[in-house]
């Protein structure tokens, strides 16, 4: 089949076809048939397969009739992370360059200003976060009666990401009659009763397992000692034939030390997590995309959203706390039919995360043994020896002890044996008020000068005309 054959305008195929793509991909065959029919579509495919095309194809055709009105948007598409509304946004722009369709895009870390002056203009398509939206919604700057086509996409990583209360929220002051497309890379039973809540006599259409891996993945696993796991993702990468690549780590935080070692060690790489700014998010992405950076060192921010067909491999540099997670992360390689490389590099102590993947994809991962491995353990080794070193250090010790908390820090002392020591002098308590540092109190209006007794009667200090005696008053 070729995307002639699904019914679409040809502004919209002359568009597709100058992007190089010929033949649909499943999701899209099965899925776009269904939205120019105005039916609502439940879709389930794996990160890779083309579900953004599936539905900005079709929309741009069924938007081409009508006006947009000032902040009025006529269609709707919710998505979990800026990457991935970014992505969207320049479908729309690459698709609908021959439709004369207005677009906003409403994402956090952009300028206010900028998103409700195009707002006040109308849009016929705004691709945008909950969060935000809702900023928009509370400041009046958005309306949503007018909205005709509401896309939720990657619903289960909203559910992960907690924002299923706002979408809840946005859906009740969407209009009851309106066509819904409900994307999702997973489909459990909570997907399934929260599509039943949106969703009315919908059609569905799945390319594939929604626990299944692309099959054009080689995989592999690697066990080693937590101290090895540098060393030993640094191994890899010299030895693989890597032309660009994902390191994904659990923390944000070991984002920053893997990137920070890789860069120390002469590799091209780049650190992307949700601590960064938008712009500097946006700006390492564009370097990643354009071949600047060669390798991403990233969060699982970056799990989905962000289309590069070119990945060569992917390394879980620890194992995905969720399973689902691990074909999201793999689903990076291995695009439009190319043969990708994931390789997991895991712990003793990551075994239960392990097995829950293994058990949601129905196999085993191979496991793999590292040529080399000596070498590795040998660098690990002199890694934990110079960490140890460096607890040794008193003014290492110095320094961890000013990062204490203060309890923890009065357990410590608490817990270490007494020493015997010179007794320090007792020193008197000085006065406050003579101490030179101590504020000055302030003296009551009711005090005299010799003490804080407050003045009974009027003391000696009595007037003149009071001693007068009142007949020579009268006289005078």
């Amino acid at each position: 089949m070729i995307f002639a054959d699904l019914g679409l305008s040809t502004e919209v195929l002359k568009a597709v076809k100058e992007t190089g793509y010929e033949n649909p991909t499943p999701i899209q065959e099965k899925a776009i048939p269904y939205v120019l029919m105005g039916r609502d579509v439940l879709g389930t495919a794996q990160t890779g397969t083309g579900k953004t095309a599936g539905f900005t194809l079709p929309m741009i055709d069924i938007l081409a009739s009508g006006q947009a009105k000032a902040r009025m948007p006529r269609s709707l598409i919710l998505e979990p992370t800026r990457e991935l509304a970014a992505q969207v946004a320049d479908n729309f722009e690459t698709y609908g360059k021959y439709s004369k369709l207005s677009m906003a895009l409403l994402i956090g870390g952009m300028s206010f200003s900028d998103q409700d002056s195009k707002l006040d203009k109308g849009v016929d398509v705004l691709i945008a976060t909950p969060g935000r939206l809702l900023d928009h919604v509370e400041r009046g700057k958005v309306l949503l009666n007018g909205v005709k086509t509401l896309v939720i996409d990657e619903a289960d990583r909203m559910m992960d990401m907690g924002f299923i209360p706002d979408v809840e929220r946005i859906v009740g002051l969407l209009p009851p009659l309106r066509q819904t497309l409900f994307f999702s890379a997973t489909m459990s039973k909570e997907m399934r009763k929260l599509a039943d809540k949106f969703l009315m006599n919908p059609k569905e259409v799945a390319v594939s397992a929604p626990t299944s891996t692309a099959a054009t993945v080689t995989q592999g696993l690697y066990v080693v000692q937590r101290a090895e796991k540098r060393p030993a993702i640094r191994k890899l990468l010299k030895r693989e034939e890597v032309r660009t690549a994902f390191i994904f780590c659990n923390r944000k935080k070991d984002v920053d030390i893997l990137h920070g070692s890789l860069v120390k060690h002469g590799f091209n790489a780049g650190a992307l997590h949700g601590d960064m700014s938008q712009s500097h998010r946006m700006e390492t992405l564009d370097k990643f995309k354009n071949g600047e950076i060669k390798i991403l060192v990233c969060s699982d921010v970056a799990a989905r959203g962000i289309d590069v067909s070119a990945v060569s491999h992917v390394f879980n540099f620890d194992v995905p706390t969720h399973a689902e997670d691990y074909i999201h992360r793999i689903g990076r390689t291995g695009r439009a039919g190319q043969e990708g490389h994931a390789y997991t590099i895991a712990t003793k102590s990551e075994a239960k995360y392990l097995d829950a993947v293994e058990k949601l994809v129905g196999r085993k991962i191979p496991l793999l043994t590292l040529d080399g491995m000596e070498e590795v353990s040998e660098e690990a080794a002199e890694i934990a020896e110079r960490e140890k070193k460096a607890e040794r250090n008193p003014k290492s010790s110095r320094r961890r002890n000013a990062d204490e908390a203060p309890k923890a820090r009065a357990a410590r002392k608490k817990s270490e044996p007494a020493t015997e020591s010179t007794p320090k002098p007792s020193v008197k308590k000085e006065n406050k008020a003579a101490s030179p540092s101590a504020p000055k109190r302030r003296t009551p209006r009711h005090a005299n000068d010799e003490g804080d007794a407050p003045v009974v009667g009027l003391g000696d200090n009595v007037p003149a005309f009071f001693k007068i005696p009142l007949g020579k008053t009268a006289q005078k």
